[in-house]
């Protein structure tokens, strides 16, 4: 009534400093500021707004329900943000009004000094958290003594976004304050804490050192009250395309502390300035996502299942059956995770790094969860499905066929008999072994090398700085200084940022090992296929009971066995045509097929495979051990008479056909016909029986890799641990695939473990 406006901020200032009491007791501050502010309506407002009268601090925004949401988003700011361009475009303009606890006017203040963080830093990196797009976060711990010495008077603050207008006026934009210490009447509490029952304020401070002092105003307060965390809220405007956002909000928070021991005692503050929108739009799209592929992924899973069922000559539907299709489906919904996740992650990563004008923010760690729990489910079923992919190749039937004959006879002692008789002339045993060597050493063999993979991917993140890309703010630099404020880590952007490495870098390797390396350095499946036809000796192999696949190494020239010359002439006379060529059918190339045997056919392979792997009957049935090698040595023979025979279409009960493979067949990776009376064996224009290697399923492997890198990562925060870490499980996965895998051959093909070196 007085006009005393000092007077009137002072009696604002201590309803500050009792956390805007709502109490209607008249000897509360706040009760008499609001006793005040209602009965001087007649002095008018002040700029327009309905919350300021005339000679009265402006402390509140109005108790109505609804009103919090209506000033935080009834209207847009007006000005537009960038991640390039001039100050004003690419900077948050803050701006504080200050008072003392008497109610003068002190000055502006620029937030740009460090005027809102207690914490000490450097100026750069104070000056960092009003950068539009940053995500700051600052922490520390801070003496008692010392707060009490830098804010021996308290200071009150009204905040203010400056802005230009059309005609490159400026203004000020008032940003409204949430205290969360804020004492709500019982109407609020019953209302509960959602954004339309807010009650927002507008006046602040950091430190107070002064209620809390009790009669002597010269001694230490009992009590002091600190802002203890202060977060800047910046809220994008949803489908805008130029920058545009919503008011800002100031959330803080007080901390009392009783003053016992200053010099001992000390509180955590922090300051933040979080960036957020509306993400309710992509997590729809997320989930339209995940239905679609998640309902072709079980689509696909039944087709493998039926292909599965055809290969094993099974036409029950039972258990294991079941569990085939839930493997299937595991893997596949592996895929489905991980294609979503990769997909966004690079998202954000180029269209949040490369804009100029903002059109999407990240999302906040809190809307990180569902991302990190898709690549934790992908990690999971894609585990499982490895783990389902070694059982699978070390657990197959080979065999391998030799095709060489005697030459000619030697005189042998009959024991016991002591006579001497004539016989063929044993066959070398040392091809076999040699092929069986061979094949031991590209069991492991991959498209891409692992330890230049990991290093590569290594180098390119810590290095060459690509890890930097993951911060949580506006620059695509991959080069930060030291001086220069680091924001956090997005979990998004680093799956997005190591993915994209990994699936580049992968994909290079494929194109030069494929292009370069396997045409004019080494191609170990290729060269394998040759040896075998230079060996004279194929390879029978089933990864299903009924279905397997057949490399056709008999020799052209009739025996491989040889020396050096002679060896040397048939390279020649092949080389100059001079001879038929390799294939299983006369006049073709063909030595790799996809086979489809016969029920018959299988039964008597496994008579005779039972005898191989001597496990026909209890061992007291066995005379010793010598007879026991020579019956296994006996089913060897017969096993390798039986399949070579097979392939000479000897017995016309158990033929085969050999036939192409129909485009939709090799697209659905199953077999139309059944072989009922005769075996089919497909043509194969590539390997496809490196199915049952490493090489065959580059694509399982890379992406085990990739999300074994990233779970480690977004575990540890730690490119260089994940980086060792995948590493170290690659080499445990190829050691154990390599030693059961040896073990598997042995007992499978009868070549003794000590020649497989």
């Amino acid at each position: 009534l007085y006009s005393n406006l000092t007077a009137c901020q002072a009696l604002g200032n201590m309803c500050v400093m009792n956390m805007n009491s709502l109490s209607s007791s008249s000897t509360d501050a706040c009760g008499l500021f609001q006793y005040v502010y209602v009965n001087t309506a007649r002095l008018g407002i002040v700029h327009s707004v309905t919350f300021w009268r005339h000679n009265l601090p402006w402390l509140y925004y109005g108790d109505q329900p609804g009103l919090a949401s209506q000033v935080l988003e009834a209207n847009h700011f007006p000005t537009v943000f960038s991640f390039k361009g001039t100050d004003k475009h690419v900077k948050l303009q803050f701006i504080a009004a200050s008072f003392d606890a008497a109610g003068n006017f002190l000055k502006w203040q620029n937030l740009e000094g460090g005027i809102l963080q207690l914490c000490p830093d450097t100026q750069t990196k104070l000056d960092a958290a009003y950068a539009f797009g940053t995500t700051y976060q600052q922490s520390c711990k801070l003496s008692v003594s010392k707060l009490l010495l830098d804010f021996a008077d308290p200071i009150f603050y009204d905040l203010f976004l400056e802005y230009n207008g059309d005609n490159e006026q400026q203004y000020l934009w008032a940003v409204p304050v949430l205290n969360l210490n804020l004492q709500y009447s019982e109407m609020f509490v019953n209302q509960g804490s959602s954004m339309n029952n807010w009650l927002l304020t507008r006046r602040f401070f950091l430190v107070d050192t002064l209620s809390g002092k009790e009669n002597d105003l010269g001694k230490l307060p009992r009590v002091i009250r600190i802002a203890s965390k202060i977060t800047i809220s910046i809220r994008l405007v949803s489908h805008t395309q130029r920058g545009i956002i919503y008011p800002p909000l100031l959330t803080i928070a007080y901390t009392d502390v009783l003053v016992q021991n200053p010099e001992t005692q000390s509180v955590m503050v922090s300051f933040s300035v979080s960036y957020e929108m509306n993400q309710s739009e992509a997590q729809i799209q997320t989930d339209i996502a995940l239905g679609v592929l998640g309902g072709l992924a079980v689509l696909w899973s039944l087709l493998k299942t039926a292909g599965w069922k055809r290969r094993t000559e099974s036409s029950v539907i039972d258990l294991q059956t079941v569990l085939k299709f839930l493997m299937f489906y595991a893997g596949d919904l592996a895929n489905v995770f991980f294609v979503i996740t990769v997909g966004t992650g690079i998202y954000w990563l180029v269209f949040f790094k490369a804009q100029q004008f903002v059109s999407v923010l990240l999302p906040l760690p809190s809307q990180e969860e569902d991302f990190v729990t898709y690549i934790a489910c992908a990690f999971s079923l894609k585990a499982l499905q490895f783990l389902q992919l070694l059982v699978s190749q070390l657990t197959i039937d080979i065999f391998f066929i030799d095709w060489e004959r005697p030459k000619g006879k030697v005189l042998k002692a009959v024991e016991g008999e002591g006579v001497i008789k004539s016989a063929a002339a044993p066959v070398s045993i040392w091809r076999t072994y040699f092929i069986a060597n061979e094949w031991n050493k590209i069991q492991t063999v991959r498209k891409i090398n692992s330890l230049f993979q990991v290093l590569a991917v290594l180098f390119f993140l810590e290095v060459v700085g690509f890890s930097n890309l993951a911060l949580m703010d506006s620059s695509s630099s991959l080069i930060r200084s030291s001086e220069s404020y680091i924001a956090p880590w997005s979990r998004i952007l680093r799956f997005g940022v190591s993915a994209a490495l990994w699936l580049a870098i992968a994909f290079l390797q494929i194109i030069f090992f494929s292009v370069f390396y396997e045409r004019f350095v080494e191609d170990k499946i290729s060269q394998f296929v040759d040896l075998c036809c230079m060996s004279n000796i194929s390879v029978f192999l089933l990864s299903h009971s009924c279905f397997g696949y057949y490399i056709h190494g008999r020799s052209v020239h009739g025996h491989a066995d040889t020396n050096m010359e002679e060896m040397n002439m048939n390279l020649k006379r092949e080389a100059e045509n001079l001879c038929s060529q390799r294939g299983l059918l006369p006049n073709t190339d063909g030595q790799t097929f996809q086979i489809s045997i016969s029920r018959k056919m299988r039964l008597h392979y496994d008579r005779i495979h039972e005898t191989l792997t001597r496990k026909r009957g209890p061992a007291r049935l066995l005379d010793s051990s010598a007879n026991t090698f020579e019956q296994s040595t006996r089913a060897y023979n017969t096993m390798n008479k039986f399949l070579s025979s097979f392939i000479d279409h000897v017995h016309k009960e158990m033929d085969y056909i050999v036939k192409d493979k129909l485009l939709l067949e090799r697209i659905l990776g199953m077999e139309f016909m059944e072989p009922i009376e005769k075996s089919i064996f497909y043509n194969d224009e590539g390997h496809s029986f490196s199915d049952v290697l490493y090489y065959g399923n580059e694509t399982t492997l890379l992406v085990f890799d990739i999300l074994f890198f990233s779970i480690v990562d977004l575990a540890s925060q730690s490119f260089v641990l994940a980086a060792i870490l995948t590493y170290l499980q690659q080499e445990i996965f190829r050691f154990i695939r390599n030693t059961l895998g040896q073990k598997n051959l042995a007992s499978k093909t009868l070549v003794d473990e000590r020649f497989l070196i």
